[in-house]
């Protein structure tokens, strides 16, 4: 009798940290930041009140979620909204400006040839995609920007697409920060002193792996190296600005977006403190707030301010550059999946090379090499890379 035959075992499949229903939510949400974009650089125009950009964008945002995965799960409605109260920062402001009606600032408008960052993002079950682009108010093909104005965006884009190809499996934090320096110093600019871009999974969008920009001796020493992995998620973050050493300060804004720090834990003292940090964790969970959500401002400003002061909540301060100086940023998710590097965000709405014209030029041939490398390799340049490493060692 013949004897019976086995199949080997086949190897267990290592299990994933992401799955792939994850990895749709994220471009679901990626899709409806880039349908929100649009609207919102198309209302850029000069005389626009950043205010009203500010309330539309998360409007927009609300509206995008709610059209999508509304079937209950088990009886349980899906969490979605935003991930990141839009924030839109002109000239030397870096980022978070969203001002509320009663704010001094709050009557400021758009003007021609603004340097303007709109930054925006949406979660589906906590699954965030979040992104920020740059643009000038009324620059066009025929007035493309130039000057300073112009080499900060064109080192903020290039920067970003290098800080894109270097997010990879194996590759260490302290390698971007290195790369977008030496991008930024092609165009005289520098990346703004101490910048954060985080690991995140589902309900972080601050995770412990993190890269720095720009970093002061204190603030390396105080940054672990970590080295990326595969299925982890990114949300990067590059601001460049046009002044001498990247350096920003806090000046006569007042802070706005704020976010529950998870990691901290305090009985707050007073009656007022806990009921605007219910309100919080009801309509914010774990994502950055406006205040202008909250039900009352007044009673909300006040709330907040024993949470704050016990790091229940961390605030999104709004930072300057030096005046005269342009801050350009460029934000994008990415995911480490298996088959490579996966962008859960869109290309920039507006930028292309047309509207941004600089007569200075990236010189140095690994950071230009790496900028002719698609983003992800296709199995065939993977192979011949495999064949030729085969070949070095018979050698």
């Amino acid at each position: 009798m013949a004897e019976a035959t086995t199949d080997a075992p086949k190897p267990a499949e290592k299990p994933r940290l992401i799955s792939e229903a994850d990895v749709t939510k994220y471009k679901t949400a990626g899709d409806i930041v880039n349908d929100v974009m649009k609207k919102l650089i198309e209302l850029c125009v000069e005389g626009a009140k950043i205010i009203d950009l500010c309330i539309e964008g998360d409007k927009f945002i609300e509206e995008g979620t709610g059209g999508v995965y509304n079937k209950a799960v088990k009886g349980v409605k899906m969490s979605k909204g935003l991930a990141f109260p839009t924030s839109i920062s002109v000239n030397n402001t870096v980022s978070h400006f969203s001002p509320l009606a009663s704010d001094p600032l709050s009557s400021q408008a758009l003007a021609k040839g603004d340097v303007v960052k709109v930054h925006i993002g949406a979660h589906i079950d906590g699954f965030a995609a979040i992104s920020a682009e740059t643009i000038v108010v009324g620059a066009s093909e025929q007035e493309p920007v130039t000057g300073r104005k112009a080499d900060v965006i064109k080192a903020a884009w290039n920067a970003a697409e290098i800080a894109m190809r270097l997010v990879k499996v194996g590759n260490k934090n302290f390698t971007v920060t290195d790369a977008v320096a030496k991008t930024a110093a092609a165009w005289d600019c520098k990346p703004v002193e101490g910048m954060l871009s985080c690991q995140q999974s589902q309900n972080v969008i601050d995770g412990k792996k993190r890269i720095i920009l720009n970093p002061n001796e204190t603030q390396k020493r105080d940054t672990e190296s970590v080295t990326f992995a595969e299925d982890e998620v990114y949300g990067v973050d590059i601001l460049i600005s046009s002044g001498e050493d990247g350096k920003a300060r806090i000046e006569d804004s007042r802070t706005t977006i704020y976010q529950k720090d998870s990691s901290v834990t305090y009985q707050l003292k007073m009656k007022n403190s806990r009921a605007v940090f219910s309100e919080v964790q009801k309509k914010a969970g774990a994502f950055p707030f406006n205040v202008r959500a909250l039900e009352d401002e007044k009673r909300a400003r006040l709330g907040l301010q024993e949470a704050v002061q016990h790091g229940l909540i961390k605030p999104y301060e709004v930072v300057y550059t030096p005046a005269n100086t342009f801050v350009a940023a460029f934000h994008f998710t990415i995911a480490l999946v298996p088959a490579g590097p996966l962008l859960l965000t869109h290309p920039p709405v507006w930028y292309k090379p047309e509207l941004v014209k600089t007569e200075k030029e990236l010189e140095d041939d690994d950071l230009k090499g790496l900028l002719s490398k698609s983003l992800r390799e296709s199995k065939k340049s993977k192979k011949k890379a495999k064949e030729a490493e085969g070949n070095a060692d018979d050698a």
